[in-house]
């Protein structure tokens, strides 16, 4: 893919649906992450959980956006409105699973444990600041109101893993 070809595939990207739902599943993803830190599984188990709840998640996603949908507009949805529903599945279970990466390279020992669970938190922060930046910059807003809006939707990550230190 060209560097104008990467370049249209993030903005066709950053004007998708699908931005909101990457995030979700990143939130998510960070959750189960955090909780799995206090007495982590062997890598492969990681991988496992993770991909385990994206498919659980996308599946609840599925059915609740279908039957939804159903009694909105009370009739069936149609084979177009499936793939829609489709894509955002998809990219909540993206966002879900993408930290197993951090788990496969642990799995195949190119870094720690420890080191795949600090790299898959701070990938779901550093990912959910940059939606918030790419959003602001977007909008409209000037390089340091972007980013004070990235910092801000990244605290919502931040929080989470703050809570998880204070709890355990």
């Amino acid at each position: 893919m060209t560097r104008g070809g990467v370049r249209a595939a993030i903005d066709s990207h950053l004007g998708s649906e699908q931005v909101g739902r990457v995030i979700y599943g990143a939130i998510i993803g960070m959750a189960v992450i955090v909780v799995l830190e206090d007495h982590p599984p062997p890598p492969a188990k990681d991988i496992g959980l993770l991909l385990a709840t994206a498919l659980a998640v996308g599946l609840a996603e599925l059915y609740s956006e279908i039957v939804g949908a159903e009694t909105r507009t009370r009739r069936r949805v149609a084979r177009e409105q499936v793939h829609e529903i489709l894509d955002d599945v998809m990219a909540v279970a993206f966002g879900i699973g993408f930290p197993s990466v951090f788990f496969l390279l642990a799995l195949v020992g190119l870094i720690e444990v420890e080191t795949a669970f600090t790299d898959a938190k701070w990938s779901g922060l550093v990912l959910i600041g940059f939606y918030g930046f790419c959003a602001g910059r977007l909008a409209g807003a000037r390089v340091t109101g972007a980013l004070v809006q990235g910092l801000a939707v990244g605290a919502i990550g931040a929080i989470l893993i703050a809570f998880k230190a204070l709890v355990h």
